[in-house]
């Protein structure tokens, strides 16, 4: 069965329910049982009352309808729009001067041009090349661009402006078309091509009042001709279709606030925000160069804080060109004000905020409410899961679709990540708005606090992927965001600056055991991603909840924690040693053997740092004794292997290869054991300490066999900071086999790492190295 009626439109979802409906021979009943949808809502579905069923009801009713994957497809689609936008039913036919008198001969008048159109050179140039195309004698119609982005990206004036720089290649006329997408009552096709044809010569008893004839009458009068034909502000795609009617030499340019991703054939021009040197040069335009060179730094921020969107660049400098006397910094402070930003970017009757309102008006129930809570999303972007926690739906491809409604709407952006949204600056401000406004405050608490839960709970359970086999207290809580450790992995990276938000949400809130429970989970993690500085306040939060409970063993734990990141991340041994001190206290309180070992251990790593050889040796010893007597395995090899680095330290090469050896034993992962990342980071690291102690034997080839395993390892795993140490090292090794280039390569890469992990200690330290090589590599030369 076809989803085109006979004349051309498409059908409605009630129609084309009742007809499957009745090709495989059911009453409403039979379809109910079969479905397992009430008769009702079925009666609902054919008589159009609900015309966009949820894609669960529609899955549900493809097997008794007994339809193809195509039929489907298409019944997801139109009730997709049914849920899209409500239909409008109250439609008057436009007046000529509303719909815009299309233009007649090669000397029309279109709208004025802006004279201080900015930064849309690149998409000028491309829409002049699609208009110098030759035309295709095979072709029945002509080329059509799309020009779509977010309200007040300035779509029309770039289509105004095209218009006149194009004129010349359409000697035939140019028609500008407003379709009044946004209004409460769009154009009708049909009064569109009235106007067309009244404009091309037509009389009007000679028009025809069936909407298909009109449109064919149209296309045999533009056949032959060249004209460009702007269609400013569409609805939808079924506003459009009708209106595509030029010929092979026309051009049919559209501009719509959704991307008309129905559409098909057509050029795309998504429209976006300026770049910092546009934004300042539209509003150097407006305000004139010497202002703007006065206040350069704070008319950047001005042009940032305008979220870099024409329109809101315009009122911005419309209210400073009225106000001379005012500085730009003036009007830069009610802008930083975020409750008061929208209200300030209106001047006269250019306001932002109505120009937003308008395309919040048409979204469907269930998008309006995802915009405005994902306005409660700390970070730059979020995903479908995000939407569905706020907005509690319980299925995600409802919430899915919200977020498809809002993009086509151009009130939400695909980030660059894959599969996540953002928001352009002052959408969000807007949002934040209408949730202020539209909900109530209950409401709001019960969204966010629903959405602060979900990601703790979530990044805990992600973060116990990360457990070494010999330390799995908790086995990771099955979820459906993530099924292994890449996936944990790969969520704990899209949701980096929202979940440590909802940590400190929590901790502000006092629940310390949530806090306690991911700053725990996350010990292993720290290895694979995050900065230096987001460790020390995760395991500080961690400290300041275990105090707060007054639980001395998860304090020990946490002072652990938080040692570690002060000596290896931050370079801060002295502080580190101290750190471990308050861990040792509160571990011998609690009783817990373990973490007296562990802090033994960790003081001794800071001690080693501060090149405290002999103050370090006895504490490993001690470690290892208190790990043997709480059975605990893992940690006694931990200290080994440190133990080995001692005596590299004090040059006893052959013992500490042993110790090396025996440990690498340890930790090497079984041929058959399922793969584990920390296990495979901790030999990674171990392999980079017995590689130091191999150079130190003159076995440099497999020292940097060692190191470069190593790297291998943490390459697989994403551990960026065992990277860098990793590089670093083998780079010395290759300076001390004469490879220079090799060794510059090595260092230059770490260095990009120690930047981008925080470890600023490591990263001057390379910094060093790498000149020195570079001073090396100039001598050599000579």
């Amino acid at each position: 069965m076809s989803t085109t009626a006979h004349d051309g439109a498409p059908e409605a979802f009630d129609a084309l329910l009742k007809g499957y409906r009745v090709r495989a021979g059911l009453t409403q009943e039979d379809l109910a049982e079969g479905a397992g949808v009430s008769v009702r809502a079925i009666s609902d579905m054919e008589r159009g009352i609900a015309r966009g069923p949820q894609r669960r009801t529609i899955a549900a009713l493809a097997g008794p309808l007994r339809l193809s994957d195509d039929e489907l497809a298409a019944l997801h689609g139109i009730a997709k729009r049914g849920r899209a936008r409500p239909a409008v039913t109250a439609v008057t036919a436009l007046a000529p001067v509303a719909a815009g008198i299309p233009v007649r001969g090669p000397a029309g008048v279109l709208p004025p041009d802006v004279e201080d159109l900015a930064g849309r050179s690149p998409d000028l140039a491309a829409l002049r090349a699609v208009a110098a195309e030759p035309a295709d004698p095979r072709q029945r119609t002509g080329n059509v661009a799309v020009l779509s982005g977010p309200p007040g990206t300035g779509k029309t004036s770039v289509a105004v402006r095209a218009a006149h720089e194009l004129a010349g290649y359409f000697p035939d006329g140019q028609f500008f078309l407003k379709l009044r997408g946004m209004s409460a009552e769009p154009g009708r096709p049909a009064d569109v091509l009235h106007l067309v044809l009244r404009s091309l010569g037509v009389d009007a008893v000679q028009i025809p009042a069936d909407p298909e004839q009109r449109a064919g009458l149209c296309r045999s009068l533009l056949r032959d001709r060249a004209v460009l034909i702007v269609l400013d502000d569409a609805a939808d795609e079924a506003q459009v279709r009708p209106l595509l009617v030029g010929g092979p030499r026309c051009l049919t340019l559209v501009t719509s606030r959704h991307l008309l991703v129905g559409l098909e054939g057509v050029r795309r021009f998504p429209l976006g925000a300026l770049d910092l040197d546009a934004g300042l040069a539209l509003l150097t335009t407006i305000i004139g160069p010497a202002r703007v060179a006065r206040e350069r730094p704070v008319a950047a921020e001005l042009v940032e804080l305008c979220g870099r969107l024409p329109l809101a660049l315009r009122v911005a400098g419309n209210r400073l060109a009225s106000r001379p006397v005012w500085s730009i910094g003036r009007l830069v402070d009610q802008l930083r004000d975020r409750d008061r930003r929208l209200s300030a970017l209106t001047a006269g009757d250019l306001d932002v905020r109505s120009v937003f309102t308008l395309s919040y008006q048409q979204l469907s129930p269930d998008a309006a409410r995802a915009f405005r809570r994902l306005s409660l999303v700390p970070g730059a972007d979020f995903s479908a899961g995000t939407a569905r926690v706020l907005t509690d739906v319980p299925d995600e491809d409802d919430a899915a679709d919200c977020l498809e409604e809002l993009t086509d709407a151009s009130l939400l952006q695909l980030s660059p990540a894959e599969g996540r949204y953002q928001f352009h600056d002052l959408l969000r401000v807007f949002a934040a708005e209408r949730l202020d406004r539209d909900e109530t405050p209950e409401d709001i608490g019960r969204a966010r606090d629903r959405h602060t839960r979900w990601l703790v709970a979530t990044a805990t359970a992600a973060a116990r992927y990360f457990q070494p086999s010999g330390d799995v207290d908790s086995p990771p809580a099955a979820t459906p965001w993530f099924a292994d450790h890449l996936g944990a992995g790969r969520w704990l990276d899209a949701e980096a600056e929202n979940w440590p938000a909802a940590l400190r949400g929590t901790a502000a809130r006092g629940d310390h055991r949530a806090v306690l429970g991911l700053s725990e989970a996350m010990h292993w993690y720290s290895e694979f991603g995050g900065t230096a500085s987001l460790w020390h306040e995760v395991f500080g939060l961690g400290v300041q909840a275990a105090v707060a409970l007054g639980s001395k063993r998860d304090e020990a734990v946490q002072r652990n924690y938080q040692s570690w990141v002060l000596a290896v991340l931050l370079g801060r041994s002295a502080d580190a040693v101290r750190m471990t001190g308050l861990a040792r206290d509160a571990a011998v309180e609690a009783g817990d053997l373990r973490e007296q070992a562990w802090a033994r251990t960790y003081q001794a790593n800071s001690e080693l740092r501060e090149g405290r050889h002999a103050v370090a040796v006895p504490l490993l010893d001690e470690a290892v004794g208190l790990f043997d007597r709480a059975g605990y395995r893992l940690g006694s090899f931990v200290a080994r292997s440190i133990r080995a680095g001692c005596l590299h330290v004090d040059g006893r090469f052959h013992e500490a290869a042993d110790e090396f050896a025996a440990c690498l034993d340890y930790f090497a992962p079984a041929p058959d054991a399922p793969d584990n990342p920390v296990d495979d980071n901790n030999y990674a690291y171990l392999l980079l300490r017995s590689a130091g102690n191999l150079a130190a034997l003159s076995s440099l080839d497999a020292a940097f066999r060692q190191s470069e395993e190593a790297l291998r390892l943490f390459r697989v795993h994403g551990a960026l900071m065992g990277q860098a140490r990793a590089l670093r090292l083998g780079g010395t090794f290759l300076r001390g086999q004469g490879d220079l280039p090799g060794a510059r390569a090595h260092l230059a890469d770490a260095l990009v790492l120690f930047e981008r992990t925080g470890q600023h200690t490591a990263h001057a330290d390379a910094l060093r190295e790498l000149a020195s090589l570079t001073d090396e590599s100039g001598t050599h030369s000579a």
